[in-house]
């Protein structure tokens, strides 16, 4: 089955082709590193991670090139309001995302360049702008000249005439107010490297475009990010990369927002929601169902009931998988393919809210089969539920989760040993039929946030939602 994916740039859904056979090469925006991350920001980082994964899965080499933006005008405002180094403040970011993908499960890039490392590069492809007519120099400025180049604006689908171009502080010497900076002079007090037109440092849009050309080539498959970006700083690269001579990227796949009372969650609108604060909250593997199961391309608007809905929702999975793993007296081996509803999903512009239903579909086929003793079925069950959890990153028996799952192991043994005592006065209560005490107990558990169910081995528990 051929794996298809909506192409902005063809404004439509495309078979995916590599361009070398059995290979596959993703760059994705990563962060720019001036401030902590939103959910917001790490739900790119997550779509793409399940991309990337259902690529390995459906067995292509994948290379997977995430960039980090440490130094542009955002970073050096803070520099300058926080009193503190520009390098300081991103190298700490920079760490700060870094650990809210992993908490979420993210696989760590190929590679994750920092644009800073890459001044050379940089440097090389504007000399070779200016050398075919692309680009100019004005008061230490690199400017790219946009009616140079006749495809500009293809992919955000505007015209020329009516373009408003972003501009910053000091770009001065523009011979058209619609060319952007590549390069931006030094000014006092600011980080600057040298070059042959003066000291200064990168444009934003300037740094994708060399790192892309130097981890993937001048040709690769998969150009990401979110939908903030496609003007104008993938419409920049582009002009820049194809300029330059190379043919860039072949697919442009932009994930939606996190959006709170139907805006885009950002700092600039005090309306983000921090990981690190998220995580201690709730579960991360709750976190990243919650942002990683919409469809990658529809908005999520952010609020604690969705949240909580998403968590009820996993737990009915996560008891399926410790029903079955009692019943077998072991771990269950991910089966060794998904079922072909899943796959079918996910090759459909990675339509991970089908490939979900099939996921909870299975799972009320296991619990059917628990319910009639079949213990073969369930364990086939739980097998492919594995399987499909892996793809998603949402298996909660992974190595990944296993530091979650012992903390929560620990928990759940203390707390089952107190209301296992509280559980065996009910049993007494029910024995001598004293009804009114034994409702009245399970009425005081029901409001401690646990689920009584009685079963044909005896009572047993589980956290109800919350």
């Amino acid at each position: 089955m051929t794996i298809r994916l909506y192409d902005t740039s063809a404004r439509q859904i495309r078979d995916f082709v590599p361009l070398t056979q059995g290979c596959v090469s993703i760059y994705l925006c990563g962060a720019t590193v001036q401030a902590a991350p939103h959910i917001g920001h790490i739900r790119s980082g997550l779509n793409f991670d399940i991309m990337r994964r259902w690529f390995d899965y459906r067995g292509y080499d994948v290379t997977f090139i995430r960039n980090v933006t440490d130094i542009d005008d955002k970073i050096i405002r803070k520099s300058a309001e926080q009193g503190r180094p520009w390098w300081s403040i991103g190298y700490e970011n920079e760490r700060a995302f870094t650990d809210g993908y992993t908490a979420l499960g993210c696989l760590p890039p190929t590679y994750e360049p920092r644009a800073t490392g890459h001044v050379t590069e940089m440097v090389e492809m504007m000399r070779g702008l200016i050398e075919r007519g692309h680009a100019y120099e004005a008061d230490g400025n690199v400017y790219f000249d946009v009616r140079s180049f006749p495809g500009y604006l293809a992919l955000s689908n505007q015209e020329l005439d009516n373009l408003l171009q972003p501009s910053g502080d000091g770009e001065t010497g523009k011979r058209d107010p619609r060319d952007f900076a590549m390069w931006k002079a030094a000014k006092p007090g600011e980080p600057s490297w040298e070059t042959p037109w003066g000291r200064g440092r990168p444009g934003w849009h300037l740094e994708c475009s060399a790192m892309a050309h130097k981890y993937l080539g001048s040709a690769f498959d998969i150009h990401g990010g979110g939908l903030d970006l496609i003007f104008p700083h993938h419409e920049n690269e582009i002009a820049q990369a194809q300029a330059f001579g190379d043919e860039f990227a072949n697919y442009w796949v932009h994930n939606a927002w996190v959006t709170m009372s139907g805006e885009k969650m950002s700092k600039s609108l005090g309306n983000s929601v921090l990981v690190s604060e998220m995580v201690k909250q709730w579960r991360p593997i709750v976190l990243r169902y919650y942002l990683g199961t919409p469809h990658y391309r529809s908005m999520i608007e952010y609020s604690e009931e969705a949240l909580r809905e998403a968590e009820s929702a996993f737990a009915r999975i996560e008891g399926f998988i410790q029903r079955v793993v009692e019943k077998a007296g072991g771990v269950v081996e991910p089966a060794g393919q998904v079922p072909p509803a899943f796959a079918e999903a996910m090759n459909d512009d990675l339509g991970v809210p089908g490939a979900l239903a099939i996921v909870h579909t299975t799972v009320r086929q296991g619990n059917s089969a628990l319910a009639a003793d079949d213990k073969e079925a369930a364990i086939a069950r739980l097998a492919e539920v594995r399987a499909m959890l892996g793809v998603l990153g949402l298996d909660p028996l992974d190595a990944h989760w296993a530091e979650e799952a012992d903390r929560g192991a620990e928990l759940h043994g203390a707390v089952d040993t107190l209301v296992r005592l509280v559980l065996e006065q009910r049993e007494a209560a029910r024995s001598r039929k004293d009804w009114a005490t034994a409702d009245a107990i399970r009425d005081q558990l029901t409001q401690s946030g646990l689920v009584i169910e009685d079963s044909p081995s005896g009572p047993r528990w589980t956290l109800g939602p919350r």
